[in-house]
């Protein structure tokens, strides 16, 4: 059996991963065919008078919000802009840091300390404290500005675990053979190094997308991420805080997506990380 079936039979044996990654499946697809699964426009106010705060019905699903907007439109097209961030940041994030880390561990030792002591200065500020700082001062900041704010200073920590990584793998027995053969440069790290090092990207990348959802909706709740009337889970929830007690689905659906995406996107990185980890495989 090769090792990636291995790695797939064990992750099947996690049954909360399996699920997670069900649920996070089910996610995407939503976000995915929103425009098609959506019961009405989430920017339209048909009746801001009658259909006010509307609780559940057959009609909406979800209710309604102050606006008379639908409120499972609105959750459905706020999956695509938070999970789309997510993603987006989270696979920007994770080529900066690998690169660093591959750059790092097959450097020599003074280009590998001025690297790494960058890392450790950079580890060292407050990362959402700049990304409110920015955001405070760049007023409507389009989408692909958070993401990428989000990416160049969220990439630190898979960086080091790359570097880790390729300081062991560039020892190993069958890389030295490789040089010894005069495989070098980029053919050394994209035959030998990077199918040892993707296992632990990938693992890295999916237990950055819950973060970056929850980084997102807190930016966004807060006033300086996605704006109203474009949907966030954030700005969802910002818009129905003050409906608690009289309107509280407004609220509590984008809480609950959120909570369910966080965990979802935690549980399959957790049992992807026991499935691809080598020492399983010893």
């Amino acid at each position: 059996m090769s090792p990636l079936r291995r790695a797939w039979a064990r992750f099947r044996s996690h049954r909360l991963a399996v699920a997670a990654a069900c649920i996070v499946a089910a996610l995407a697809l939503a976000a995915l065919f929103a425009p098609l699964l959506a019961p009405a426009d989430p920017l339209a106010q048909p009746d801001p008078v009658a259909l006010q705060n509307q609780p559940p019905s057959a009609e909406h699903i979800l209710g309604t919000d102050r606006y008379s907007r639908d409120v499972l439109s609105r959750l459905l097209y706020g999956a695509r802009v938070s999970l789309g961030i997510g993603a987006a940041a989270a696979l920007l994030a994770v080529t900066l840091g690998a690169g660093v880390g591959l750059a790092a561990g097959l450097a020599s030792p003074a280009v590998d300390q001025l690297l790494m002591r960058s890392v450790d200065v950079a580890f060292a500020l407050p990362r959402v404290f700049l990304i409110l700082l920015v955001l405070a001062l760049w007023e409507d900041a389009p989408a692909g500005a958070i993401v990428v704010l989000i990416a160049v200073t969220g990439w630190f920590r898979t960086s080091r675990v790359v570097r880790a990584l390729v300081l062991q793998l560039r020892e190993a027995e069958f890389v030295q053979a490789a040089r010894a053969l005069g495989a070098g440069g980029t053919g050394l790290v994209r035959r030998h190094l990077l199918p040892h090092v993707a296992p632990a990207v990938i693992v890295s990348a999916t237990l950055d997308v819950g973060n970056i959802v929850l980084l997102e909706s807190g930016l966004s709740y807060l006033g300086l991420g996605v704006r109203a009337p474009a949907p966030s889970w954030g700005n969802m929830i910002l818009e129905g805080k003050d409906q608690l007690f009289t309107a509280p689905w407004v609220a509590a659906a984008p809480g609950l997506a959120l909570l369910l995406t966080v965990v979802a996107f935690n549980l399959a990185g957790d049992g992807m990380q026991d499935a691809l980890d080598p020492r399983r495989e010893r």
